[in-house]
């Protein structure tokens, strides 16, 4: 076992591998140098005496990000207000949400972190994720254009900007599954966390608890993260109890 393995230490997963993925997806050519400066985050540069990092593609991806959501946002709900679509865009650009999109991808096998960040979970870290997303739709954008940038957006949060959509008025899902529990006249959800691992690291398991019923179930990094997986799962489960019990036509 080498040191580096021994200590915990990760190499990287190549950028060719991550840029050949962006080259299916986009049909843009990526710019293997600038990709590997999107995923470099500022730990890495620093203790390589000021190598280039991610933030200025971070900037100029949260920029497109911006507009190719609103843009889809605008043209897909014609009949929705402006505060219900900033609403909308906000439950879809969000670190919570970038980072679980990161996640298909497994964008944080690529990340180059320092030996810090990496040492407390720093490849599994929200923020890192979201940050890094942001920064490899800059780098898209840089290399093949808006549409090549366009078509990597809407390959990573089509399904969110969807089941956003069908969320309550709070655009989150402990707030819908609050207004499912009101119509089936089951009271307000409780929710029952308990949490494992070292502080630095640790996960949060819940329970969301409808009329005495353990109804769905979460894991997150964070409380929140947890509670919100728990609900969506137990407003699905409420969703389809309340079409069981629908009349039949």
């Amino acid at each position: 076992m080498t040191a580096s393995r021994a200590s915990g230490a990760r190499t990287p997963r190549p950028v060719e591998d991550l840029a050949s993925h962006l080259h299916e997806v986009t049909g843009g050519v990526i710019d293997e140098a600038l990709l590997r400066r999107a995923l470099t985050h500022r730990s890495y540069a620093y203790e390589a005496g000021g190598a280039p990092h991610n933030e200025r593609l971070e900037f100029l991806g949260d920029a497109v990000l911006g507009l190719v959501v609103t843009d889809a946002l605008y043209a897909g709900h014609p009949d929705l207000s402006e505060g219900h679509l900033a609403k909308l865009r906000a439950a879809v650009v969000n670190m919570r949400a970038l980072a679980v999109v990161a996640r298909t991808i497994g964008l944080g096998d690529y990340l180059r972190l320092g030996r810090g960040e990496q040492a407390t979970g720093g490849r599994d870290k929200d923020s890192i994720l979201a940050d890094t997303t942001e920064a490899v739709i800059g780098c898209v954008y840089v290399c093949a254009g808006v549409e090549a940038a366009a078509a990597l957006v809407h390959h990573l949060l089509d399904p969110i900007m969807a089941a956003s959509a069908a969320l309550g008025a709070g655009l989150d899902w402990k707030t819908s599954l609050q207004e499912a529990s009101a119509a089936l006249a089951l009271g307000s959800p409780e929710y029952v966390v308990v949490d494992t691992g070292p502080e630095h690291a640790k996960t949060f398991t819940a329970q969301a608890v409808v009329h005495g019923v353990v109804r769905g179930e979460g894991t997150g990094r964070t409380k929140k993260d947890a509670e919100q997986q728990a609900a969506e799962q137990a407003w699905r489960s409420l969703r389809d109890v309340a079409a069981d019990a629908a009349p039949a036509d």
